[in-house]
């Protein structure tokens, strides 16, 4: 009986010393977005809290970002105060390419990884960066226009319009020179006019998708860069009655712009996967800080959605990233 009580004493004071050695706090990881004000970046938020609510006993999400994304400023200043504040890891969809370089370099040099997504900035020293290949994207736009022309019967010529949520914002420069590269390859004939930038402001794309639309006859279709755009685009189009005359496709998808693919107003949706980019990009965090060597960049892809096709379960999933936030 003895030797008993000593083993099971030796077993306690076994246990009363390992388990605080394994024990460990979740690290937190600071997830900043361009905007809180877009279902886009809300379905990246989601995609980063599924993350945690996936490992509670690894990691803990903190959110935030600007109102708008024309307000580069707010986000520099919160990613400052993010960074002096001194979270495990950052996850940020950068609006600007270059305002946040310095906050983020910094963040670096403390031993805080940060994980772009999204938009690349100017500079090397981040542990990777997750994104559309939005080049690849507008060349698919652009592939889908002329391919909705002739299933229309209609010959491919005539102007197209582009219309850019913002000016100087890579993703969108990138998506702009895809599309305009695509129509050269596929439809050649067609003139592109000169690109009209709306600050991601959804009265000034209304306003511009209507004087496009009613200042070009002989306009045949349109391509709209984001989810403002193509809102804009398409209620123009539902109101003036050309939603069967004129092509337009926009990228990204919000509630209004997967109503509209439903009603034809939009004829495509070039989709990305806003989701996908805040899970992987908390997962890239935990990975980096376990010492794993990340890739430079990680294709999050994008999909030709059409009313044809977004009722399948993989489509659905893509279209409605909020419906997939775990409660």
């Amino acid at each position: 009986m003895k030797k008993l009580i000593i083993g099971l004493c030796a077993a306690t004071a076994l246990v009363a010393i390992t388990a605080p050695a394994v024990a460990k706090d979740p690290i937190e990881v600071a997830v900043i977005v361009k905007a809180t004000n877009s279902e886009f970046w809300q379905a990246v938020l989601v995609g980063a809290r599924n993350y945690a609510k996936e490992h509670p006993a690894d990691v803990t999400v903190t959110t935030n970002g600007p109102p708008a994304e024309a307000d580069i400023a707010k986000q520099v200043s919160i990613l400052e105060d993010t960074v002096s504040r001194g979270p495990k890891g950052i996850v940020i969809s950068s609006t600007s390419s270059e305002a946040t370089v310095p906050a983020i370099e910094r963040a670096m040099s403390k031993g805080i990884p940060v994980v772009t997504i999204d938009n690349r900035v100017k500079t090397d020293k981040v542990a990777s960066f997750l994104a559309t290949d939005n080049a690849a994207g507008g060349k698919l736009a652009a592939k889908q226009l002329a391919e909705q022309l002739k299933a229309m019967g209609k010959p491919l010529k005539g102007k197209v319009a582009l219309i850019s949520s913002m000016a100087g914002v890579q993703v969108l420069i990138d998506r702009d020179s895809g599309f305009e590269a695509g129509l050269k390859e596929f439809a050649p004939d067609l003139v592109l006019l000169k690109p009209r930038y709306v600050n991601n402001d959804i009265f000034n794309a209304v306003n511009t998708a209507q004087d496009l639309v009613l200042s070009n006859p002989d306009l045949v279709g349109v391509f709209a860069d984001n989810n403002t755009t193509g809102s804009g685009v398409a209620k123009v189009l539902t109101e003036t009655g050309k939603k069967d005359s004129i092509v337009a496709i926009a990228f990204d998808s919000d509630p209004q712009e997967v109503e509209a693919l439903r009603s034809g107003a939009l004829k495509a949706l070039v989709v990305q996967d806003p989701y996908g980019m805040g899970y992987k990009g908390v997962d890239s965090i935990v990975r980096a800080l376990a010492g794993e060597k990340l890739p430079a960049y990680v294709d999050t892809g994008a999909n030709v959605v059409t009313k044809a096709n977004m009722d399948e379960a993989n489509y659905k999933n893509l279209l409605d990233p909020l419906g997939r936030a775990i409660k």
